[in-house]
């Protein structure tokens, strides 16, 4: 008689949480490791700081373009094979970052490692694969509240790393790190969508019936707008942190270590409540506080009252806000068409990404040389104000629906 394969080992079963906050974590992780070192980039590559911003935008529009194809591609041929091959891809990205001679080609392959946000995408549809529409929402927060534990600590390293050994060192750790959750996923990543039998262009076809939705769009803008203050803050947070504060890499990497603190609290907020309170009133108590954090930030800035450590410990808020709000906002996407999980994650994905992009791009426009922290900082407030009013919305319209 034999046994049967444990666990770890069946390629057929649903992956464990530690599977997925790793694999969404790596994603997260590629993104802000490295923010510190960037001023100490453009020294390297003799480039603008501008220029090597780009690092952040460019990545972040290329995820917005791979999340409106990696959904639908992963409803039609099965979740596994497209994390699989994106960790893969991005593996090979990496090792372009560590060995390229110009500001272009690092460019280049940094833009090719945005592949890895199936990571962030499809770890959002595996839990709606496996879990109902309340539960949802609770178990993304749990899953993004154990994510948040390794961008926490990641601008720590990465800044560490950067004074110790150089920004190369950086990428050196995403490369180690890649190959450790692409040992993990091929043991225990198991297959939870099978794929359709539709066709790729028919999954396309499918976009006009979520586009047509006003709860599809106004989760999207909620998402878009409340994660809007976070990539603005990574854009443009460096700067503050080099040339208004005079911070180190390594000073700079420990404080950013605090809006993740703030999202970590959020996310346990979110997973042990979402299914009590609702996804709606949720999302809207995580825009407020967002917004109230980020209000008081303004009002020090405005009176010339605000240090390094106000401005970056009143991030917490912004932080703990974002964490009840996107779980929510992100289960309310994936509910609009169950069905298309993928690409319901991926089109809302790109939204959220796509926006993040051009406001990373808009933080480093605003902050040239002898700016102060004030531009970023409004524009900060102003996506999430934005946030509250879209959430307003949803609020709103589910109480149409509910009526008719």
């Amino acid at each position: 008689m034999t046994r049967p394969a444990p666990r770890f080992l069946d390629p057929t079963s649903p992956p464990s949480i530690l599977t997925l906050t790793l694999l969404a974590g790596l994603s997260a992780l590629a993104m802000n490791i490295f923010l510190p070192s960037l001023p100490g980039m453009a020294a390297w590559f003799g480039v603008p700081y501008a220029t090597m911003q780009l690092s952040v935008a460019l990545y972040l529009l290329l995820s917005a373009g791979l999340q409106i194809v990696l959904g639908p591609i992963s409803d039609r041929f099965g979740r596994r094979k497209v994390v699989l091959g994106a960790l893969i891809l991005f593996l090979l990205a990496t090792i372009g970052t560590l060995v390229a001679p110009t500001a272009e080609i690092f460019l280049i392959c940094r833009m090719a490692q945005a592949v890895i946000s199936a990571g962030m995408v499809l770890s959002r549809a595996i839990v709606r694969d496996m879990v109902s529409d309340a539960e949802a929402a609770s178990m993304i927060g749990y899953v993004t509240m154990g994510m948040s534990l390794v961008p926490m600590i990641g601008p720590v390293i990465g800044g560490v790393l950067d004074d110790l050994l150089g920004w190369q060192a950086n990428f050196g750790l995403l490369l180690v790190m890649g190959l450790a959750v692409l040992w993990l996923c091929w043991r225990d990543l198991g297959e939870t969508h099978p794929g359709g039998r539709m066709g790729l262009a028919d999954q396309l076809r499918s976009y006009p019936t979520l586009l047509i939705s006003q709860r599809f769009w106004g989760y999207c803008l909620t998402a878009a707008f409340a994660s809007g203050c976070f990539f603005a803050y990574l854009g443009g947070a460096p700067f503050v942190g080099t040339e208004v504060f005079g911070l180190s890499s390594s000073q700079i990497g420990v404080l950013f270590a605090l809006t993740a603190v703030g999202y970590a609290a959020g996310n346990f907020i979110a997973g042990r409540f979402s299914v009590r309170v609702g996804m709606n009133r949720m999302m809207l108590a995580g825009t407020i506080v967002t917004t109230a954090g980020l209000a008081v930030m303004a009002l020090l800035s405005l009176a010339g009252m605000i240090g390094a450590l106000g401005f970056f410990g009143l991030t917490i808020a912004m932080g703990m806000g974002n964490g009840m709000a996107l779980p929510n906002a992100n289960a309310g996407i994936l509910s609009v068409r169950p069905e298309l999980a993928g690409t319901a994650s991926g089109l809302g994905g790109a939204f959220n990404i796509g926006g993040g992009a051009a406001l990373a791009a808009l933080a480093g426009a605003l902050l040239v040389p002898g700016s102060s922290e004030k531009p970023l900082v409004l524009l900060m407030l102003a996506c999430s104000v934005a946030s509250v009013l879209t959430t307003f919305w949803v609020i709103a319209r589910a109480r149409q629906i509910s009526r008719s």
